[in-house]
């Protein structure tokens, strides 16, 4: 007797806005070592909604890439586990929990769902394929149907669509042959191949220089016009989330202490990090004196205190912060702080 294979619904979940394309929800990713476990995500809670720009920003170490790859699920496991909370996927009439999603489910959304921007496009390409192949296996594997000609126009059309110059060349060439610039530009068409719903573009102007940063910022910002996906910046770099971000996140030792519009952000930050950040910002204007910086370091992520994680680096901590860690709270509809002090 045949039976019909059953939908998995395992993963399923609901969305708690139709307009949001990835929901973040109380997330805890935890990394078990021989020092101690390592809270690297502890209750981080985001909200990316269609068609727009996110920036996520804080020091090394706050957490801001392991979100990213937890969403990918690319995190090895172990020693890292996901211990709590639900990454819900907008997929059309269904929405899919990532952190319960099978490597099988896995496969089937990174890439064609979900793609991602690697930090370092030096490396991101396999030095002993060419570009063309590199950037054909992505879609071979989620378009196993289409013909070689109809593969190769389209990988032509994604140089094109990201300026790459002789792309008939280029797509014959190793990486070790192009500049940064192309490479970046290339690592950026491969994850537009397949037409995602949302990018996560992880510090991709890091290893750039500034006059290629600025052409890269614009043809990510035109590229969303064009493909209409939503975009998770991963950045320290303040300049460029107020230049590409709709939303700002601000992110400590794991966990949010803020977030808003990026208008909300930076001109009335709530949080002293978010102020010492804007602080710490270089400017032309300000040559003659010493740049700002926080005092103090990001507490061990082994055996963090109850109370509030920036308390010891703060200069308006009270009383209050003694107590609980501070929960976020509502300043505006779009705008929360984790802060015991207004």
């Amino acid at each position: 007797m045949w039976f019909k294979k059953q939908k998995d619904t395992s993963c399923s979940t609901v969305m708690r806005d139709k307009n949001n394309i990835l929901e973040i929800d109380n997330l805890q990713v935890y990394f078990n070592t021989e020092a101690g476990v390592v809270k690297a995500v502890d209750g981080v809670t985001i909200d990316i909604p269609k068609n727009s720009t996110i920036g996520i920003v804080g020091e090394s170490g706050c957490g801001k890439s392991v979100t990213s790859l937890t969403t990918m699920r690319l995190l090895q496991e172990p020693p890292a586990k996901i211990c709590g909370g639900e990454i819900r996927l907008n997929r059309g009439n269904e929405a899919i929990d990532i952190a319960k999603a099978s490597q099988e489910k896995m496969r089937e959304i990174r890439g064609k769902d979900i793609a991602m921007i690697f930090q370092e496009p030096m490396t991101s390409l396999n030095p002993v394929f060419t570009i063309g192949e590199q950037m054909q296996e992505g879609i071979l594997v989620h378009e196993p149907g289409i013909t070689r000609k109809e593969l190769a126009d389209r990988v032509i059309s994604l140089l094109n669509m990201v300026g790459i110059a002789r792309p008939e060349g280029v797509v014959k060439s190793y990486p070790h042959e192009l500049s940064g610039g192309m490479k970046q530009r290339i690592v950026i068409a491969m994850a537009l191949s397949l037409n995602p719903s949302l990018v996560i573009a992880d510090e991709p102007t890091t290893a750039l220089d500034v006059t290629i940063q600025a052409q890269v910022l614009e043809l990510m910002r035109d590229l969303k016009q064009k493909t209409k996906a939503s975009i998770m910046l991963i950045t320290h770099d303040l300049g460029v989330v107020a230049e590409m971000a709709d939303y700002v996140v601000v992110m400590y030792a794991g966990r949010v202490v803020e977030q808003g519009t990026v208008m909300e952000i930076f001109k009335d930050p709530r949080h002293p990090y978010t102020r010492g950040l804007l602080k710490s910002r270089p400017s032309a204007d300000a040559s003659a004196s010493r740049l700002f910086s926080i005092s103090g370091n990001v507490p061990n992520p082994i055996g963090l205190p109850n109370y509030c994680y920036f308390k010891n680096r703060c200069d308006t901590s009270c009383s209050s912060c003694e107590g609980e860690y501070p929960v976020l709270r509502e300043v505006t509809a779009t705008h929360k702080v984790s802060c015991h002090v207004d």
